[in-house]
């Protein structure tokens, strides 16, 4: 294990910047200070005055592995996601098999074991007919617990009243949740294909899968966790109208109900259909600039908690189908941190504010041991970042197995330079360690 010393950095963390260095021994932050002097030889690293930032812990990815590998497996996306200042990433249950069994859910554990570039944990797949298994999760080993109240696959749709008032009943654990009204969906598909067959044009998509699917499911979420005195964490929120539902005057740290923005909603609108096509199908989907507006305010207000990509991958050949056979999502975790960055450029939001959604935040909301801070005795999950190095995103830079990115032809002003994952070096200037993997994730439950 090697020793780093980073110097010169502009160190952001806990909603201050200042210019100073850090010292890594054996995985951790030995020492945060303006200046370290040591007489020792160690590896420095001169950061010149980039930013050092904790690494992005992302709440909810989907790396496809078991069973979908012909669009991602733990190990291509991992390494996207170091190259994208992420160190940390949680990924859903809808693999092939479905981690809906303790078993199976070990089994993805396995995998990022021997394959993940970044720390790991997964979450545990609620269905309509497995309770029992579901409260055999660890809280102290495992993310949480995730149900599709909406756009499930396989059998994970959990639309029985019943077992989902139990569920929430049940468990102590969070609860994160996909939320859009099936009935709704079905409904206006149903309309818009007896009108056009299966090529419905793409920019009916968030009239489809419309601000009332949405509204309707995460206003009942809401209402059940009060009821059960559920922990509730809302995945995606999509629109302005949900926003209002959150609550920001009480600590993070004492919601009972807390909310999470991917950041292709704060990035398009429905207006960029015309260009990106199906490259943009998202469920929930991209919709109308006044959300788009809305769910920056409420990211910036603190009534929604933390920022997420929803890293989906499907091939090309897959997303080049028509509208009803196009699968939903894309790849995202290569470039997440420099579109917010280019918003930090823009004043959108401060770089402080980002860090806090993007790395505090996760932290403090899933209860994660020693991660998503700067701070001595903390694992080094460390990212520097050169504001002045700018980048354009083509297919040939691209790490994604899909090979393609809905930013493509976008040019970001920053680039990612260093990534620390646990004290190692896994990512310097275009240089992958393949050696080195993550850990997984412990909970302070």
């Amino acid at each position: 294990m090697m020793t780093y010393l980073i110097k010169n950095a502009k160190i952001v963390n806990e909603n201050k910047t200042f210019t100073g260095d850090v010292l890594i021994e054996n995985e951790i932050i030995k020492q945060v200070s303006k200046e370290i002097q040591l007489d020792k030889n160690v590896t420095t690293i001169n950061a010149n005055g980039k930013y050092l930032i904790p690494g992005f812990i992302d709440d909810q990815v989907h790396f496809r592995e078991p069973g979908l590998t012909h669009k991602a497996n733990i190990a291509t996306e991992s390494r996207a996601a170091v190259a994208g200042g992420i160190t940390t990433f949680i990924e859903q249950p809808n693999t092939v098999p479905q981690a809906t069994t303790q078993e199976l859910l070990e089994n993805k554990f396995s995998i990022a074991s021997k394959d993940s570039y970044t720390n790991y944990s997964f979450m545990f797949g609620g269905t309509n007919n497995n309770l029992e298994e579901l409260l055999k999760t660890d809280p102290q080993k495992v993310a949480g617990i995730k149900l599709f109240l909406g756009s499930s696959t396989g059998n994970m749709l959990v639309d029985d009243v019943e077992v989902l008032e139990k569920i929430f009943s049940s468990t102590k654990m969070i609860i994160s949740v996909h939320c859009e009204d099936e009935a709704t969906i079905r409904k206006n598909t149903a309309e818009f294909k007896k009108k056009y067959g299966d090529d419905i044009p793409i920019k009916y998509h968030p009239i489809i899968r419309s601000e009332e699917a949405c509204y309707i499911s995460s206003s009942k979420a809401i209402e059940l966790a009060k009821k059960t005195g559920a922990r509730l964490h809302i995945f995606h929120v999509s629109t302005e109208k949900e926003t209002h539902l959150f609550r920001n005057d009480i600590p993070l740290e004492e919601k009972q109900i807390t909310a999470e923005v991917c950041v292709h909603h704060l990035w398009f609108n429905d207006q960029d259909y015309d260009e990106k096509g199906t490259f943009i199908k998202w469920n929930p989907a991209v919709k109308t600039e006044k959300d788009r507006q809305g769910l920056w305010k409420a990211l910036l207000d603190d009534r929604i908690d933390v920022l997420a990509t929803d890293h989906a991958p499907h091939t090309l050949e897959e997303k080049n189908n028509v509208y009803t056979k196009a699968p939903s999502g894309g790849p995202l975790v290569q470039h997440v941190v420099p579109a917010i960055l280019e918003k930090v450029k823009e004043g959108v939001i401060t770089i402080e504010k980002a860090v806090e959604k993007m790395s505090h935040n996760p932290a403090k909301l899933f209860q994660i041991k020693k991660r998503g801070f700067i701070k001595e005795g903390y694992y080094a999950d460390l990212v520097l970042i050169d504001p002045n190095k700018p980048q354009t995103v083509t297919k040939e830079n691209v790490l994604y197995k899909c090979g393609w990115s809905p930013f493509e032809g976008t040019t970001f002003s920053a680039s990612i330079t260093h990534t620390f994952v646990n004290g190692n070096l896994i990512y310097d200037n275009g240089v992958f360690n393949d050696d080195i993997k993550g850990k997984r994730l412990t909970f302070n439950r």
